[in-house]
This record gives C-alpha cells, sequence and structure tokens, in this order.
C-alpha cells in the first residue's frame, strides 16, 4: 500500500475511534471534530517519523495532542474527559490490533507489529 492511501486509512481508523469513543461515553463530538483530531493526530506522528524520530517518539508525540484537543471540542470537567479519552484509547487499541494481524497495517502503532 502506498503511503498516501496509508495515511489517508490511519486518518480515517483513528477519527473513527475518537468519534465512536466519544458516542460510548454519551459525550459525542462531531465527526467533522473527530476528524480534525484524527488527523492532526496521523499528521503529527507522520511529521515525527519524517524528521528521523525513534520509533517510541513517533508513539509518543501524538497522544497529548489528541487528549487537548479532544478536551477542547469536548467542552467537559476532566472526569468525563478522562473516561473518554479512556474509551478511545481502548477502541483505538482494539483497531490497530484487528489492522495489524489480519491486513498487516502497522501505520496506526507502529512499533506495536502483531503480525
Amino acid at each position: 500500500m502506498n503511503y498516501f492511501l496509508s495515511f489517508i486509512l490511519a486518518v480515517s481508523l483513528t477519527s473513527l475511534s475518537y468519534f465512536f469513543g466519544s458516542i460510548l461515553t454519551k459525550n459525542a463530538i462531531s465527526v467533522l471534530a473527530a476528524f480534525i483530531i484524527g488527523t492532526s493526530v496521523v499528521s503529527l506522528g507522520s511529521i515525527t517519523e519524517a524528521l528521523g524520530a525513534p520509533i517510541w517518539l513517533i508513539v509518543l508525540i501524538p497522544f497529548p495532542v489528541g487528549m487537548f484537543m479532544l478536551y477542547l471540542f469536548m467542552k467537559k470537567p476532566l472526569p468525563i474527559w478522562f473516561l473518554t479519552y479512556i474509551t478511545t484509547l481502548a477502541l483505538y487499541s482494539v483497531i490497530h490490533i484487528i489492522m495489524s494481524y489480519f491486513f498487516n497495517f502497522h501505520s496506526l502503532i507502529p512499533a506495536w507489529k502483531l503480525s
């Protein structure tokens, strides 16, 4: 799969995890907000990778950005935001496991290859 398609797929799956994570906790953000977060998180990870950073930094850097943007879009108290973020992270991990194991797609968490 070429880089552009991998990027689009990673943005889509990341955005879906934010959107459905917020729906599951009954604190839904808009599809546009989820897409903005997904695009920002994946873009930051891609830029970090392009700069030649170590894999642990490529995985670590996008987390605070996604957390902060989710907080801004939700406009909810910290405990509710935290529950939503944990739910999102759990969905993101499940999506990664499925994509990595069955489809050999490792762009969601590059350091955690399961296939």
